[in-house]
């Protein structure tokens, strides 16, 4: 039903040596204009501004992705329950599952008001776009796809491979986003995770004996959110970026031109299921505008640029290391009180957890990581593992912070 390509086609890879193509469905979405577009958008957005090297696009941990998924198909036990149709979607649905990011990815969602999984399924579903006439070739292949992403319940198996707490996705952009900022805590044994996989009564189990790769990759995960991920530096940069969206927003609800080119742009701030201008967007659409907006004649776009240009970013006070009261009062004071304070200052806060625990105790909840036994009998991993256990009540972690510009003291 699928075609194959005469010949494997590969990408080389840092992590995996080579990625490789066998089904001509998957080369011409790789090569599509919305996945190609990920090429123009880093994965880390403001990460680099702290760790230098992290300049990796979404593209490639979109491949990367797929690759996992691959190789599930090839190491799982079990795995051969899926028919040829649900190979392919699987390994599609991997590709995709990020093909709904905008430019510096989650500042851009906070402006919007919209998640990267909407603008996933709206780029998938849309005729407009190149990947839709790709898969409409195939009855109900875009539909399926799209039921993946929002997680419809009609493919559980490839949804929980797709998107739960241990999942193609994950086992990607951790391994990857250690590689590129040379953090450590991002190392996983991926190898031995796939060979504790199987695949029983359309579910995914993992043996008691690769317990201790998972425990160790939840913990990497944890310690990437808040090491790196959660960055004060990468949140400052993020915020600066946001508040230039803000202002451009405000400008252009009072009828105030903006001094440079961003029709695409407003197209998808007045509209976000503009799926053409959508893909217009970029990170180097984004840098484009805001080089253009360095010499406003609007002193807060004017500011914001050049911030964000020059990395002159948001001073930053964390709550948790008792700052003086006297201080942040007046601090908060100061912002109300100047007319841009709303674009100058920002109470943030960031959480994270170990492991979500399986709440409503559901055998098919593809939240939860199931451990089989020796003997067959199936247990939550919180029921097995002393570590999660305790980390399901402890791990959970609050940071709060205050993000401003330096002069709101003065």
């Amino acid at each position: 039903m699928f075609e194959k390509l005469t010949r494997t086609k590969v990408f080389r890879d840092p992590l995996y040596g080579y990625i490789e193509v066998d089904y001509v469905l998957i080369a011409k979405l790789i090569d599509s204009k919305e996945v190609q577009r990920l090429r123009r958008i880093r994965q880390l957005s403001g990460v680099s501004m702290v760790f230098q090297t992290a300049e990796h696009s979404r593209f490639t941990h979109a491949l990367g992705a797929y690759h996992m998924a691959n190789l599930v198909l090839k190491n799982v036990e079990g795995i051969d329950c899926l028919s040829e149709y649900e190979r392919i979607l699987f390994l599609a649905s991997a590709l995709l599952h990020d093909v709904g990011h905008g430019p510096y990815s989650h500042a851009f969602e906070n402006v919007l008001h919209t998640h990267h999984e909407e603008m996933t399924i709206k780029l998938i579903l849309s005729p407009l776009t190149t990947i839709h006439q790709i898969l409409s070739e195939f009855t109900g292949l875009a539909e399926d796809i799209a039921g993946i992403i929002s997680h419809s319940g009609k493919y559980p198996l490839i949804e929980s491979f797709v998107s739960s707490q241990l999942d193609v996705d994950r086992m990607d952009y951790l391994s990857r986003d250690a590689y590129f900022t040379g953090a450590t805590y991002g190392t996983i044994d991926m190898h031995r995770l796939l060979r504790s996989m199987q695949v029983k009564d359309q579910q995914v189990l993992f043996r008691a004996s690769g317990v201790h790769s998972i425990e160790s990759y939840l913990m990497s995960r944890y310690h990437m959110y808040f090491q790196v991920y959660y960055h004060p530096i990468a949140r400052a940069y993020e915020l600066v970026l946001e508040s230039i969206y803000k202002r451009i927003h405000d400008l252009t609800k009072m009828g105030v031109k903006i001094e440079a080119s961003i029709e695409s742009f407003l197209n998808v701030v007045k509209n976000n299921s503009d799926v053409l201008s959508y893909i217009e967007l970029d990170d180097a659409y984004v840098n484009g505008f805001i080089k253009q907006l360095i010499k406003s004649s609007d002193p807060v776009l004017n500011r914001l640029a050049n911030a964000f240009n020059d990395r002159l970013l948001f001073k930053y006070i964390d709550l948790a290391n008792e700052p003086n009261k006297i201080f942040i009062d007046q601090l908060k004071s100061n912002a109300s009180q100047h007319p841009y304070g709303k674009y100058y200052y920002y109470e943030n806060a960031v959480s994270a957890v170990a492991y979500l625990q399986n709440g409503n105790q559901s055998n098919q909840d593809i939240r939860a990581i199931k451990i089989v036994l020796p003997n067959g009998d199936i247990k939550d991993l919180e029921q097995y593992s002393p570590i999660m256990e305790s980390l399901i009540s402890s791990s959970y972690k609050k940071v709060e912070r205050i993000y401003y510009f330096e002069d709101l003291n003065e």
